[in-house]
C-alpha cells in the first residue's frame, strides 16, 4: 500500500496510537477510510468524466472530418452535374437542330410565310420490290 512495507505501517500504527490514544484511534481509523474512498470515488469520477469528454472530442472530430468530405464531395457534384448549364445546353441544342430542320426543309418547301415556321413534312415510306425468283422445276430422269 502506498509502497510502504510492513515494518512502515506498524511504526505508523504505534505513532498513531500514542497520540491519538486507544480511544481515539477506532474513531480517527472509520474517519482515515472515509476520506480515503471519498478521494477515490473523487478520482474515479473526475477520470470517467475526462474519458467521456475525449471521447465526444473524438466523436465531435470525426463527425466534422465527415462533414467536410461531404461537402467537397457535395461541391464536386455540383460542379460536375450543374442542372442550370445543362437546361441551357439543352434549349441550345433543341433551337439549333430546329433551325437545321428549319433551313433543309425551307430547301425543299420553297413557300416560306415570312417568320413562320413551316412544319416538317414526313418523309414517305420507301418501298421496296425484290423480283420473285423463279424456283428451277427439278427435271424427272427416266
Amino acid at each position: 500500500m502506498f509502497g510502504m512495507g510492513f515494518t512502515e505501517i506498524i511504526i505508523i500504527a504505534i505513532i498513531a496510537i500514542l497520540f491519538l490514544g486507544p480511544d481515539k484511534l477506532p474513531e480517527a481509523m472509520v474517519e482515515i477510510a472515509k476520506f480515503f474512498r471519498n478521494v477515490k470515488k473523487t478520482v474515479g469520477s473526475a477520470k470517467e468524466s475526462l474519458e467521456h469528454e475525449l471521447n465526444v472530442a473524438d466523436i465531435k472530430e470525426e463527425a466534422l472530418n465527415y462533414k467536410k468530405e461531404l461537402t467537397q464531395a457535395s461541391e464536386e457534384l455540383s460542379k460536375m452535374a450543374d442542372l442550370g448549364n445543362i437546361h441551357e445546353e439543352i434549349h441550345e441544342i433543341a433551337d439549333e437542330i430546329n433551325s437545321t430542320a428549319t433551313r433543309n426543309d425551307n430547301d425543299k418547301n420553297p413557300v416560306n410565310d415570312g417568320d413562320k415556321k413551316v412544319p416538317l413534312t414526313p418523309p414517305k415510306p420507301e418501298v421496296v420490290t425484290f423480283p420473285k425468283k423463279e424456283t428451277p422445276v427439278p427435271k424427272e430422269d427416266h
